[in-house]
């Protein structure tokens, strides 16, 4: 240090303030009134207004820079600095030997930035003092109180030197006390700011005893945090020493090492399960990373976890299928009526199986209303083969890895449901039923039906590889079984790697005897009744499946025997010894009120009037067309909650009746003077399709000309505006919802004839089936002269 100047003996407490006063701005910090320390000044100008304040009273104004780039004023703006800073009076000048000042400064009182008055060689503004007010009273007690107490417990917890505590509980001016504080909080430049611009003591206190709190809380988290490290670390030195010593008395008694047999054991293991090549080298190559993992480290387990996978999985294992046609076609018949397109698949494939032994297995996708016996149909398939059964429910599923596994760098990763349920089977060819795979979604795990297309395809899943185990698994001689019951809603993709066989509803009749043959019985042992107890006949049957059920499957039919059983279990659980004889009459004891009434019974009839038939995803339903005509203006009013293309179709068979007026006996220029209004009830239940086009045009010009529409005829088909029929699907639905309906007259497209030569001979037997071309043909049939 080359020299010192200091200050003679001066009280600076009482010191008045000058009006204007040199500026020296600070870099990344704020000075408080009550603090006192050294300053660094390294620049000309800086050490220029140094020199000049000894010269002169000593004080100058320090003010704290907006960001960390402020310099020593002589470019700067109003802007640059803050407005508010400290009187600071000079103590000591040190000159050190580098060429820069170290200044003892201490802060005076608070002073505002009026104007800047010179720029060079160093700021110099004009300023006013700003107050600091101490008044006494309760809350302002209390709350220095609370912020000296708090801060002792912040020395506590950190490294602050403990004087600080001392320091801060002996400062009289609370003023002072609060600034002590809020410079050991670690805040940034603008919030200490904040805190020096606040003008009234209380609110001052209340912000630092804030800042303060959330000080202690960090602190006191980070205690904690600490002693929970320690804790562990200490927890696994002792074990790690424990095991040590374990391992020592082992050898010292001359016994073996249990990881060590563990090991040779899974190795025997891998010998004896016949794994593929890649296989055995990822196996060998995880068996030899386990044995240089300690047993007590987390990542053991996961490493033995794989290796249990690789090892519990199917490779070789594969049970002998059944090829006995005769005896499968009989198990077929006596687990499920009809469905001869589906039996006569499966009978075909064990035919080709019998004749070449390394087939694969068919890739099936089960479509049809809910309750036709999809599932266990898949079931039955594996009974009859001789295979184990895996089910795998798709609905909801939205995460791609369920299909195809995590991967290990996961925590708790596990395969996916594929290899989950090879390992499940115990066998490599088992039958695989994917249940509801139209009711797969996606999000962003990722789309499950995109996973499937490997598993699916027959070119592919020799070569299957799940993200977890990372190694091919053949999955050819799978008999993989779909299940649907809307084909729409499965990607194209998906559809095109799948056989697709169609299961329609069952027709009355079907249902008496599947009824009979099956649920009965199955009801009766499940209520612990026999034939001796009850006695059902197939025309009481035939009564209950009309009146108490509406659906394509058997679910709810079984659901009304259940119920009857109960009933009849009730009086035998009270004595009654003999048979119960349930009729027609006595059906409503059992069951309650008739629930349905045959559509065209429970209707009036009249001109506007039409029958159509309709697809949903739980079989055919017949569809009522209402239409009426009121004064008006030519408008045209839609209700029944229809959807866009059913809209359009009403929209096009109204046009196609305006533009044939003349061939339709209609006067072209009435429909200026009328409204037209056409209903689809059951309105709460949304509707679409173009299939009710033909319905649509007969109800409308029936209610035009004033010819009312056949009441025991029904029809369906797409309209063009040149008046052509077009074929639609679902035929086999529709066909057994009228036949529901007692309606044994249809109206069908043309087209649509194949699909008609499909529905089994003794359900068309008894209907009479129009096929058409032209809109002309239609109307020459259902309405009456």
């Amino acid at each position: 240090m080359s020299g010192q100047t200091r200050d003679k003996s001066v009280d600076i407490q009482n010191l008045p303030v000058p009006r204007e006063l040199p500026v020296l701005p600070l870099h990344g910090f704020v000075f408080f009134p009550g603090m006192g320390f050294p300053l660094q000044v390294s620049s000309d100008s800086s050490r220029r207004l140094v020199d000049d304040a000894l010269l002169a009273d000593r004080m100058i104004a320090l003010v704290a820079g907006r960001n960390e780039s402020v310099s020593d004023g002589q470019s700067l703006s109003d802007k640059d600095l803050y407005q508010v800073g400290v009187v600071g009076y000079i103590h000591k000048l040190t000159k050190a030997d580098e060429g820069y000042y170290q200044v003892l400064v201490s802060g005076l009182r608070k002073i505002r930035i009026k104007e800047y008055i010179q720029r060079a060689p160093y700021l110099r503004a004009r300023v006013d003092e700003v107050p600091m007010e101490i008044r006494e009273d309760r809350q302002v007690d209390a709350l220095i109180l609370n912020i000296r107490n708090q801060f002792q417990t912040l020395v506590k917890l950190t490294q602050l030197p403990p004087e600080m505590a001392t320091t801060v509980g002996s400062l009289a001016n609370h003023f002072h006390a609060a600034y002590m504080v809020v410079s050991q909080l670690n805040l940034k430049v603008e919030e200490e700011q904040a805190l020096l611009e606040i003008p009234d003591l209380a609110d001052l206190l209340h912000e630092t005893a804030r800042e303060l709190n959330k000080r202690v809380e960090t602190a006191e988290m980070s205690r904690k945090l600490q002693e929970s490290f320690k804790k562990d670390m200490d927890a696994k030195q002792r074990e790690i020493y424990l095991r040590q010593q374990l391992a020592a008395i082992r050898k010292e008694l001359g016994e073996g090492d249990d990881d060590k047999v563990e090991i040779r054991e899974l190795r025997k293991r891998a010998d004896e399960t016949g794994l593929s090549k890649e296989a055995r080298e990822a196996l060998d190559k995880e068996l030899n990373r386990l044995e240089r993992i300690p047993p007590s480290s987390p990542e053991y387990t996961v490493s033995r976890n794989y290796v249990d996978w690789i090892l519990d999985l199917p490779w070789t294992e594969s049970s002998v299928d059944s090829l006995d046609l005769d005896r499968a076609g009989q198990d077929l018949d006596h687990d499920h009526y009809g469905l001869k397109k589906i039996k006569k698949r499966i009978l075909e494939f064990l035919a080709v199986r019998k004749l070449k032994e390394d087939v694969q297995g068919p890739i099936l996708c089960f479509v049809g209303p809910p309750g036709v016996g999809k599932t266990s149909l898949g079931q039955s398939i594996a009974r009859t083969m001789n295979r184990k059964f895996v089910r795998v429910a798709l609905g909801g599923l939205r995460d791609e890895a369920e299909i195809r596994g995590h991967r290990r760098t996961y925590i708790g990763a596990l395969p996916g449901r594929i290899i989950q349920s090879l390992k499940k089977a115990g066998t490599n060819n088992p039958v695989f039923l994917l249940d509801e795979i139209d009711k797969l979604g996606s999000d962003f795990r990722g789309d499950p039906s995109s996973a499937l297309l490997e598993v699916l395809d027959p070119e592919q899943n020799s070569t299957f590889t799940d993200h977890y185990l990372d190694i091919e698994f053949d999955l050819s001689r799978v008999l993989f079984i779909a299940t649907a019951n809307v084909l729409d809603a499965i990607p194209g993709p998906l559809r095109d790697r799948m056989e697709v066989v169609e299961l329609s509803g069952y027709t009355d009749h079907e249902k008496v005897a599947i009824a009979r043959k099956h649920l009965l019985a199955k009801q009766l042992e499940a209520h612990a009744l026999s034939g001796d107890d009850l006695r059902l006949d197939d025309d009481v049957i035939l009564a209950l499946i009309r009146s108490y059920t509406r659906e394509a499957g058997v679910r709810n039919l079984e659901r009304e025997l259940a119920a009857i059983c109960r009933g009849v279990a009730s009086e035998v659980a009270r004595g009654r010894t003999e048979q119960v004889v349930v009729t027609v009459d006595n059906l409503y004891d059992f069951l309650g009120p008739v629930r349905y009434y045959p559509e065209k019974k429970a209707r009036t009839w009249g001109p506007g009037l039409a029958t159509g038939l309709a697809w949903t995803p739980v079989g055919g339903v017949i569809l009522f067309i209402e239409t009426s005509m009121m004064k008006g203006k030519g408008g045209l009013t839609l209700t029944g909650k229809l959807g866009d293309v059913m809209k359009e179709s009403a929209t096009a068979a109204l046009t196609f009746i305006r533009s044939h007026a003349d061939q339709l006996g209609i006067d072209e220029n009435s429909f200026a003077r009328r409204d037209l209004h056409v209903h689809v009830p059951e309105g709460a239940i949304p509707k679409d399709g173009p299939s009710a086009g033909v319905a649509m045009v007969s109800s409308l010009v029936s209610v035009i000309t004033g010819r009312t529409v056949r009441q025991d005829v029904a029809m369906t088909g797409e309209i063009t505006l040149r008046g052509d029929v077009l074929p639609v699907g679902g035929i086999s639905e529709k066909v057994l919802a009228a036949l529901r309906a007692d309606i044994r007259e249809l109206v069908l497209p043309a087209l649509n004839e194949k699909d008609v030569l499909e529905i089994p001979e003794d359900v068309r037997e008894g209907v009479v089936f129009h096929y058409v071309h032209t809109i002309a043909e239609v109307l020459d049939l259902v309405l009456d002269n």
